[in-house]
């Protein structure tokens, strides 16, 4: 097994390309039945994971009643089509779909699914009946719009009452931007009218892609089918540079939602798109008309975004921090290719801070584990690669005189393997960086290939809970060498590794019967433990950190559990006692005005993601927008007040996008973590100082 995977498919999937879900026409309901060819390859996946999944599954009744679960739960997320009386007859198949699996009977999943395209048909006639009444928003009534832990509606009057508050919800939401009546109804009836005709769209690869992904998601997270046509879409895709907005999205509820931003990217750089946005409007260029997206499945949300380099979207935008229904903000954004430059390894010394005296620390800030790997395999002498840029920038720094250096991994989501095994190479002299277990058994050990160390000195490692897949590789050999200090947040815990799978190898001929992204084996840190589900555990934690239970791998459901197998042979190296570090770590934070925000921040958070319902009253629904946005001003006010920067801007519609970054020396807040985790690292240089002096 060479060391060749790419950490990060699902963001690949994603950034790369818009996955053609649906048809372009409407699919009459009996073309809804199962094909030849998806049998065919319903018997070739299960035999490729059978033989090749790392977790060795087995499929049986409980599986069986795992996958119906999810099918039910894909389809109608939020529990807003099905009653539980449908519930209920679907539930004769719920011991059979194993037996149906491997006999490749793939007709209850379609029968399941034309009964759902009818209730959607039935929902959204309803929804536009009710459109056309007129609503009191002076009645005090609420509406759960968040139905994920609720149970099923008994019956079509609950359904009814469901959708009547949920419909006056949308009117009140439209209602609170000053809206009129009537662009509220057309906005509405477009929306809901939008969800039905991109159902029927749905055709019979479609269905059969979202029931086997059912089976694959109750193995554990990262194992998928791509149908034929995003097999095809991929390919083409991954021969075009990459244009766009340089965001990695995800579908939540009725929202799209920005996963994460890409470093060079027009969304990074921008400075207003951020990771728990909702894009609830798209609309091209400076002028086009603004099409409401809420209710839009993932991929054709992608599609709408993405565009030629050098053209304009306009995204409306409902920030994290505003909660369900919230105020928005428009964002406007020139579609740039993505280039590896932009994400390259850069450097600056922090120096000055109170506390530190005279003593300068260098950051070296890695976006991601990047590499070159057509100019590898054609020979160039200086192919991009993250070891040769951090190497030349390590020598930099020593010759500048610094007294340590932090690498900072925040938002690195991963990347190539032989970078992270390579880079930590330049920390220690030789040996062991990372373990690689396949599906049966065999261990590969990923070793340091240059015995040249080329830095020695006092080092410290900053992630936070988007620290992922390679970044925790080299944090947790760093860690386990006892060679630097982790400090931030637990990492996310992305421990596994995939592969694509082309099933057409599998039979005769040049058919395409699509490809199956696998979990095919597992990191193991030097020490034995994974990287897997825990993630790594900074040796100094930050406040922060109090919600990273609900965060990365340990959110997900059916994760591979945390494991262990025998450390190999590596030297530590003498770190020494970190807990003076931390008492003194804690004690400067607790009335530092960055950490204090930090933790507002969080808590402002958790409660709206403790929140699953609003009100209907109009007036109080004003008075909780009023009285979150006046906290969430007053926080960053005062924490930008107290660092003598000027309050953000009054209107968030008044913010202009920037066609550079700013730089992590002058982002405040990005500052508080980065800046402490100086501070610590100078009182580790410090503290060794004085040791060294009395010894």
């Amino acid at each position: 097994m060479k060391s060749r995977y790419l950490l990060f498919w699902t963001l690949l999937l994603v950034q790369c390309f818009a996955l053609a879900w649906g048809s372009v026409r409407e699919v009459a309901l009996d073309e809804l039945q199962p094909t030849r060819s998806q049998r065919q390859s319903t018997l070739i996946i299960l035999k490729v994971i059978d033989e090749y999944h790392y977790k060795k599954p087995h499929l049986d009744d409980e599986m069986s009643r795992s996958i119906l679960k999810r099918y039910l739960e894909v389809l109608d997320p939020n529990k807003s089509f099905f009653t539980q009386g449908d519930i209920d007859r679907f539930d004769v198949v719920s011991d059979r779909l194993d037996d149906d699996l491997k006999d490749a009977r793939l007709d209850a999943a379609f029968s399941i699914f034309r009964v759902y395209r009818q209730r959607v048909d039935e929902r959204i006639d309803y929804a536009l009946k009710m459109l056309k009444r007129d609503f009191d928003f002076t009645i005090d009534e609420s509406y759960r719009f968040d139905r994920q832990k609720s149970p099923w509606t008994a019956d079509t009057a609950a359904l009814n009452e469901l959708w009547r508050k949920k419909v006056k919800s949308d009117v009140l939401n439209l209602k609170l931007k000053d809206k009129p009546l009537d662009e509220i109804r057309s906005t509405l009836a477009k929306r809901y009218a939008g969800i039905k005709r991109r159902t029927r769209q749905m055709d019979s690869d479609d269905v059969f892609q979202v029931f086997i992904n059912s089976y694959t998601l109750s193995l554990e997270p990262h194992t998928s089918y791509m149908s034929p046509r995003v097999s095809e879409n991929f390919d083409i895709s991954m021969r075009l540079s990459l244009e766009g907005i340089g965001a990695v999205l995800k579908n939540e509820n009725e929202y799209t939602v920005v996963q994460r931003t890409v470093v060079g990217g027009p969304a990074a750089l921008s400075g207003q798109v951020n990771p728990g946005d909702r894009i609830i409007g798209v609309g091209q260029d400076a002028t086009g008309e603004m099409e409401d997206v809420i209710g839009w499945r993932l991929q054709d949300v992608v599609d709408l975004i993405r565009g030629a380099k050098g053209t304009t979207v306009r995204l409306q935008l409902l920030p994290e921090s505003e909660g369900s229904g919230g105020r928005s903000k428009l964002v406007t954004l020139v579609r740039n290719e993505i280039k590896l430059e932009d994400q390259a390894a850069k450097k600056f010394v922090i120096q000055g801070l109170g506390g530190m005296g005279s003593k300068r620390i260098g950051v070296i800030d890695i976006p991601a584990f990047y590499r070159d790997f057509q100019g590898y395999t054609e020979g160039e002498k200086d192919f991009t690669s993250t070891t040769r840029d951090v190497r030349k920038l390590l020598r930099e720094l020593e010759q500048e005189g610094v007294d340590g250096i932090v690498i900072d991994l925040r938002e690195n989501g991963g990347g190539s393997l032989i970078e992270a095994t390579e880079l930590t190479g330049l920390f220690i002299p030789s040996g062991p960086v990372v373990q690689v277990k396949n599906a049966s058994g065999e261990l590969e050990v990923e070793r340091d290939p240059d015995p040249d160390q080329v830095y020695r000195g006092p080092l410290a490692v900053l992630v936070d809970r988007h620290s992922a897949s390679a970044s925790e590789i080299f944090a947790g050999a760093i860690q386990d060498y006892h060679r630097g200090i982790i400090i931030g947040e637990p990492t996310f815990g992305k421990g596994t590794v995939q592969t694509l799978v082309d099933l057409g190898r599998y039979v005769r001929g040049d058919k395409n019967l699509g490809r199956l992204r696998l979990t095919m084996a597992q990191f193991f840190r030097v020490n034995g433990g994974s990287t897997q589900f825990k993630g790594v555990v900074p040796d100094i934690v930050y406040p922060s950190a109090v919600q990273s239970d609900d965060l990365g791998e340990r959110s997900l459901e059916n994760s591979l559990p945390w494991a262990k197998i025998d450390a190999v042979n590596y030297q530590a190296q003498g770190l020494g006692p970190l807990e003076p570090y931390r008492q003194m770590h804690q004690s400067r934070i607790k009335d530092d005005p960055g950490f204090i925000y930090l933790t507002q921040v969080e808590t402002m958070l958790k409660e709206i993601k403790a929140q699953d319902t609003v009100s209907l009253l109009e007036k109080e629904r004003a008075v909780e927008w009023d009285q979150r946005e006046k906290r969430r001003k007053a926080e960053k006010n005062q924490f930008l007040a107290a660092v003598g920067l000027d309050p953000e801007p009054e209107n968030l519609d008044e913010e202009k996008s920037r066609d550079e970054p700013i730089p992590d020396q002058d982002d405040p807040v990005t500052r508080i973590m980065l800046n402490e985790a100086a501070h610590i690292l100078a009182d580790y240089i410090g503290g060794q100082s004085r040791a060294a002096m009395v010894n």
